[in-house]
Formats: structure tokens, sequence, C-alpha cells
């Protein structure tokens, strides 16, 4: 597939130029070439990237987190994390429904997955550069 610029990446990922520019200044992105007028030409994944950090962002994950881990993209596969997490969410959301009126159950349940969400924070920063 053909390398894009600026303004398709950002149609592409439904985001402004504004953004595609700051995710690149902060890390988040990185253009795959350049033209010979000096624009940046990044790569179609680049849509599915920025999906993917507003998606973790969303979840609560600092942007400058999310850049030292995409720099380290080799030491956690940010996708599979992110999937534990929508899981684990998902998992509490219905484990609550299902709690009942009991404000114990509900407090146990939410104390076993606040655990697991906390072990994956713990992996991520795990992996982390030290600041």
């Amino acid at each position: 597939m053909a390398l894009m610029r600026i303004g398709e990446l950002a149609a592409a990922a439904g985001v402004s130029n504004r953004t595609v520019d700051f995710y690149t200044s902060l890390g988040l992105l990185t253009p795959a070439s350049r033209t010979t007028g000096g624009f940046r030409l990044y790569d179609p994944a680049a849509v599915e990237q920025i999906a993917t950090v507003q998606h973790l962002e969303s979840s609560g994950m600092a942007l400058d987190d999310i850049a030292a881990q995409l720099r380290g993209a080799g030491a956690t596969d940010l996708t599979g994390v992110l999937t534990r997490l929508d899981q684990d969410l998902a998992a509490l959301r219905a484990l609550a429904e299902n709690a009942g009126d009991t404000a114990q159950g509900l407090a146990a349940t939410l104390a076993v997955r606040a655990n697991q969400l906390l072990t994956t924070a713990m992996e991520l920063l795990s992996t982390m550069p030290p600041p």
C-alpha cells in the first residue's frame, strides 16, 4: 500500500492534521519517509497506531507513557495489553452487574478485578525505561 501524506492519514484515522503533528512530536508516530518537497509520509499502519494510542489514552494512560512503550515496542505487545485491559474491564462490568444488591459481593468482585488491572499496569511499567 502507498505511503500517506499527513492529511490522508488524518482523514483515514478520523483525527485532525494537528493531532497527527502532535503525536509525531511526542514520538507516538514516526514518518516512514519524506517527499522531495519535505512532506512527511506515513505508513498506512499508522492509522491503527493512532487508534491504539487513542484507546490507551481513553483508558487512562498518559501520552508520555504510551510514547515510552512505543519506543520499547519489542518489550511489550501494546495491542495484547490493550486487549487484556478491555477483557478485564468487560469482565468487571459483567461481575458488577451479576453481584446483586450486596455491597460486600460487589466489593470483593471489584477487588479481584482491580488486582488484575494493577498487575497488567505493573507489567507495562516494568518495561518502561527509568525517568
